[in-house]
């Protein structure tokens, strides 16, 4: 009995205003109406990526708006540089290999952001500036770690290179505090089933003057990604192709309420839940995967288990006794953490029922623990 308690840090639990407002009748996507909200949405969405550029949206994964930011900005066989800083991060270096670019890998342990340092020092080796971009992922899912992408452009600036600055945002936008254009991101790839609070089924581009200068020259193979007949078309608040209307209508609703309670508000309580369950982490004795505390991301906590004691059976037991899923340790960190989302449609008392949830849930399957760290995360949430 009672809901499902959904803690996975995305797809997340949308709002009940997102999900009435999905559930509208579909309107003629060539229609003057369709035209009306595709214009607004196309301003509105611009303060979400702190941008006055254009943003490209697409009804597709954020994976497809990872092969976007490729294809519409580089060439084959273009050199792009890509830091180990977990398991999506790894994905987009797969895919910018498979689309036939040229891919310098920075290994990482997966406990910590970009290495400021060694984006300097590989740009700054490169003197004939074969590398076109630099690909980096702000909050890393599989972590729970959030790069400093601000440092990240510091670094790029001091030894002057040209790259192009490609950047994941797909579990921070909305979240926690982003800026494409005083960071000089030159593509911001961002998806809506995570901080937006909507379904999976948009992605997006947020695209810089830089970067619509290299789309010009670009050679890589596109069609259905292509910026140019994308952004012609949204002049006049209309896509080139069938859009996801009634998800249209969710994040018109998804973006007003962010504007409501204002970005800083927004990304104020995220941090502070993060405080409040990474007390509870302490509290247990068990280990917060994060080791840099400039880093520690806002919408999920990942938590190591100790030897002996697999993540997965724990997430498992915790589904079958309580309702609530957990996100699970991607490849090398399977059965080794689990992640506790604390972002989406989300307040006090879901983070308090879920780190309950987790407390019995480590009690039940015999996991070495201190209790107590519920009331620890109380404590951080009654600070204010």
């Amino acid at each position: 009995m009672g809901r499902h308690f959904l803690q996975i840090p995305g797809p997340t639990n949308c709002p009940d205003e997102v999900l009435r407002a999905i559930s509208a009748p579909t309107i003629d996507h060539r229609g003057p109406t369709f035209a009306a909200l595709g214009t607004r949405l196309l301003e509105k969405i611009k303060p979400v990526f702190g941008t006055t550029n254009p943003v490209v949206i697409y009804p597709a994964s954020g994976t497809g708006a990872w092969e976007a930011a490729l294809v519409n900005t580089l060439s084959p066989g273009d050199k792009v540089l890509c830091f180990e800083t977990g398991h999506f991060a790894t994905l987009w270096q797969t895919m910018a290999a498979e689309l036939g670019l040229e891919v310098e890998m920075v290994a990482g342990d997966w406990r910590h952001g970009v290495d400021t340092d060694a984006v300097a020092a590989h740009l700054g080796a490169d003197t004939a500036h074969e590398i076109k971009a630099v690909c980096a992922v702000h909050n890393e899912t599989s972590t729970g770690v959030t790069s400093r992408i601000g440092d990240v452009r510091a670094a790029m600036d001091s030894v002057d290179h040209p790259a192009l600055l490609l950047v994941d945002t797909i579990s921070s936008l909305g979240s926690i505090d982003y800026r494409h254009d005083e960071w000089k991101v030159d593509v911001t790839v961002a998806g809506s089933q995570k901080g937006l609070m909507l379904p999976p089924g948009l992605s997006f581009n947020a695209v810089s003057d830089k970067a619509l200068e290299a789309h010009r020259t670009a050679g890589m193979k596109r069609s259905f990604w292509d910026w140019t007949p994308i952004l012609a078309a949204n002049e006049k608040g209309m896509w080139p192709y069938t859009p996801a209307t009634n998800l249209l209508y969710g994040l018109e609703v998804a973006l007003d309420m962010l504007a409501d309670e204002g970005l800083e508000n927004v990304f104020a309580r995220h941090q502070r839940w993060a405080r409040a369950t990474r007390a509870a982490v302490e509290a247990w004795g068990l280990e917060v995967l994060c080791l840099d505390e400039r880093e520690h991301s806002g919408v999920l906590t990942a938590v190591v288990m100790p030897e002996g004691h697999d993540a997965d059976a724990l997430r498992a037991l915790i589904l079958e006794r309580f309702d609530m899923s957990l996100g699970a340790g991607l490849t090398k960190l399977a059965g080794r953490v689990f992640r506790i989302g604390h972002l989406g449609h989300f307040e006090d008392l879901s983070l308090v029922g879920t780190l309950g949830g987790v407390e019995m849930g480590l009690g039940l399957a015999g996991v070495p623990f201190t209790p107590g760290g519920v009331q620890a995360a109380l404590a951080v949430l009654q600070e204010d």
